[in-house]
C-alpha cells in the first residue's frame, strides 16, 4: 500500500510542468519614430569671431581746448552727426587778417595793371619809359601770385575753422570718451578722442576645415551661401547671414581656411569681439536618410539601429553615419520612407525580439453581441 502512494506523493511535491508557449518572453515596449527621407542641408559647424567692419579713431586736425561735447559714452552715432567743438576765435581773427590782406592784393593788382597800361603808351619815347613798362608789368604779376598765395592761405584757415568741428566719419556705436570740456588737443600728440565701432552690419570671422572648400567655392559660384551665428546664452534664433568672403589661401599649420560672414545686425544681437557658434549651409543633399540620433548604436561590426516590423518585431539594420543634423542622423542603408526606428528600448530588444510601440495608439474594445 505504501508503494501504491508513492507516485502520487511525489506527483504533490513536483512543481507543474508548464506548457511550451507560456515559455515566451513578453513584449517589450519602445517608442518608434518613422525613418524621413527627403531633402537634408549640409551643415558645416564652426566657432567664430564677431568682427566690426570698420573701426573709425577720431583724432583732432587742429590745435585747440575742447568747447563742446555733443555726446556720451556708448551712443549709436551717424555719419556726419556732431561729436566736439574745439575752440576756434584764433583761427577766425588769422582768417580776418588775411581776408584783409587779400584785400590790399586786390588794390594793388588794380594799381599796377593801370601803370602797366600807362607805361606801354610811352615804350616808344625812349629806354626809361620801356623800363617803367617792364616794372609795372611784373609788380602787376607779383601782385596777381600775392593774391592768390593769400587766398589760399584763407582757404586753409577755413578747412582750420571746419577741423574745430568734429564729427562723425561713420555710423557705429562710440566708445570711452577719454577727454572732456576744457582739455586742450593738438594735432601732434596723435591723441585719440573717441573710436567708433560699425554695428550694422556687421561681420563674423571663422575657419572650417580645407576638405569643405570645393563645395564652398561651387555654392559661391551659383550664388549666396546662407550662414547663422548664434552666441552663447543667447535665447531665439540665432542670426542670419550670408558668406562673403573666403581667404586666398589654406593655412598650411592648422589645415584649415578662414571665411567671413555678413550679417544684418539692427538690434546689436551680435557685438564685436563675441565668440559664436556657425553654421554654414554650402549645399543641400537630396533623398537623404534621416532618423532619430537617438537611435543609432554601435557594436563590433558598425553602427546600426533596429527597425520595428509589422508584426511587431525588432530587426536590425547596420547603417553608416553620414553626418548629425542637431537631433536627428543623416545615415546611408537599408531604411526605407517611414519605417518605424526604435529609439527608446533599443539597448534592450535584440534581433528578432518581440516589441510593441508604447506610442501606438490603444484600439478600442470591441463589443459582442451574445447570440439567443
Amino acid at each position: 500500500m505504501f508503494l501504491r502512494q508513492l507516485p502520487l506523493a511525489l506527483a504533490l511535491l513536483l512543481p507543474p510542468v508548464l506548457p511550451l508557449g507560456a515559455l515566451a518572453q513578453p513584449a517589450i515596449p519602445v517608442t518608434t519614430e518613422a525613418a524621413r527621407v527627403g531633402a537634408a542641408p549640409v551643415e558645416v559647424l564652426a566657432n567664430g569671431t564677431v568682427v566690426s567692419e570698420s573701426v573709425v579713431t577720431i583724432r583732432t586736425r587742429v590745435d585747440g581746448q575742447i568747447r563742446e561735447v555733443h555726446v556720451t559714452e556708448g551712443q549709436l552715432v551717424q555719419r556726419g552727426q556732431p561729436l566736439f567743438t574745439l575752440d576756434s576765435r584764433l583761427n577766425q581773427a588769422i582768417l580776418a587778417q588775411q581776408e584783409a590782406q587779400l584785400a590790399a592784393n586786390r588794390a594793388q593788382i588794380v594799381r599796377f595793371q593801370a601803370d602797366a597800361v600807362r607805361y606801354q603808351s610811352l615804350r616808344g619815347e625812349g629806354f626809361a619809359a620801356q623800363q617803367r613798362f617792364e616794372q609795372a608789368t611784373a609788380e602787376a604779376a607779383a601782385a596777381v601770385a600775392n593774391a592768390r598765395a593769400t587766398e589760399a592761405l584763407i582757404q586753409q584757415t577755413r578747412l582750420n575753422i571746419e577741423f574745430a568741428s568734429i564729427v562723425a566719419e561713420t555710423d557705429g556705436k562710440l566708445g570711452v570718451l577719454p577727454l572732456r570740456v576744457g582739455n586742450v588737443v593738438r594735432q601732434a600728440e596723435n591723441v585719440a578722442m573717441a573710436t567708433i565701432t560699425q554695428m550694422n552690419p556687421i561681420l563674423v570671422q571663422f575657419n572650417v576645415p580645407e576638405r569643405w572648400l570645393p563645395q564652398i567655392r561651387t555654392a559661391l559660384n551659383a550664388g549666396e551661401v546662407p550662414v547663422t551665428a548664434l552666441g552663447d546664452g543667447v535665447q531665439g534664433p540665432p542670426a542670419e547671414g550670408r558668406l562673403v568672403f573666403v581667404d586666398s589661401a589654406v593655412d598650411t599649420a592648422t589645415g584649415t581656411i578662414q571665411l567671413r560672414a555678413r550679417f544684418d545686425n539692427p538690434e546689436g544681437t551680435l557685438w564685436p569681439g563675441q565668440y559664436v557658434r556657425v553654421t554654414l549651409v554650402p549645399t543641400i543633399e537630396q533623398d537623404a536618410i534621416s532618423l532619430p540620433a537617438a537611435a543609432v548604436q554601435t557594436g563590433q561590426q558598425g553602427r546600426y539601429v533596429f527597425v520595428l516590423t509589422p508584426e511587431g518585431q525588432a530587426r536590425r539594420r547596420p547603417v553608416q553615419l553620414v553626418r548629425t543634423l542637431r537631433d536627428r542622423a543623416v545615415v546611408r542603408g537599408e531604411i526605407a520612407a517611414g519605417e518605424k526606428i526604435i529609439v527608446d528600448g533599443a539597448q534592450r530588444v535584440t534581433e528578432g525580439a518581440r516589441a510593441v510601440e508604447r506610442n501606438a495608439p490603444t484600439p478600442a474594445p470591441q463589443r459582442v453581441s451574445a447570440v439567443n
